[in-house]
């Protein structure tokens, strides 16, 4: 059975998730500060993560930046404020959505729906290759050359996204949408600054025969010469 790590400070909270996560047929992994969710999330290894973001000990910002360096797990942060500042350091630092109290709890499920879903999406497509290019899903690995590429989630299923439909005009709006999910909590300057991060990386190396291009005034595209 699927595992749900919940980690958030409010008992409450977290005892009414518990009983939805079952609900949805998953076994939930219970923890209530920071270094709680660290353990849990390296002992169990869940499927996926509800994370809040104002916890003891260690924050959910600072929880997500650790899994992160060695997981891909989609993660959902959960915070008592709305300000876009930390929606956008949330999206920065990989999270997969974002959710803010007071919130339903079929709408985090939905949201869980939503990301799984999505995931299982990608996975049917596996690998793609173009010129000297190569993205493999199935590992989150990306090459240039035969040489990997150091690539965040968000990174890599960006230049998926962009490479697998070549010359095809993606606003930032779109690429907010069908990679972290937003419908109304996204802000598209995240978009910008994962493209701009991911230019830096793949411009190391040659690539004449793609690039991925700015259209001016709409958003971006993968573009073959």
């Amino acid at each position: 059975m699927a595992k749900m790590l919940i980690a958030d400070d409010n008992k409450q909270i977290v005892s009414i998730l518990e009983e939805y996560a079952k609900k949805e047929g998953y076994t939930p992994i219970i923890a209530f500060d920071g270094h709680q969710a660290l353990e849990a999330f390296e002992l169990e290894q869940p499927d996926i993560v509800l994370l809040d973001v104002m916890m003891p000990k260690v924050d959910g910002f600072d929880v997500c930046k650790e899994i992160r360096e060695t997981s891909n797990v989609p993660i959902i942060m959960i915070t008592a404020k709305g300000e876009d500042f930390e929606k956008i350091m949330g999206l920065d630092i990989g999270a997969d959505d974002y959710i803010v109290k007071p919130f339903s709890p079929k709408e985090v499920m939905a949201r869980v729906r939503a990301i799984m879903r999505r995931l299982g999406e990608n996975h049917n497509q596996h690998i793609l290759e173009f010129d000297n290019l190569k993205i493999n899903l199935d590992s989150y690995m990306a090459a240039i050359n035969g040489e990997d590429l150091s690539l965040t989630k968000k990174e890599l299923e960006l230049l998926w996204t962009l490479a697998a439909n070549r010359n095809k005009v993606f606003s930032r709006d779109n690429l907010l949408d069908s990679i972290w999910g937003y419908d109304y909590y996204g802000d598209n300057r995240t978009v910008d600054s994962h493209i701009k991060r991911l230019r830096a990386k793949i411009d190391k190396y040659n690539h004449d025969k793609w690039q991925i291009k700015t259209i001016w005034g709409v958003g971006y595209k993968f573009e073959v010469n």
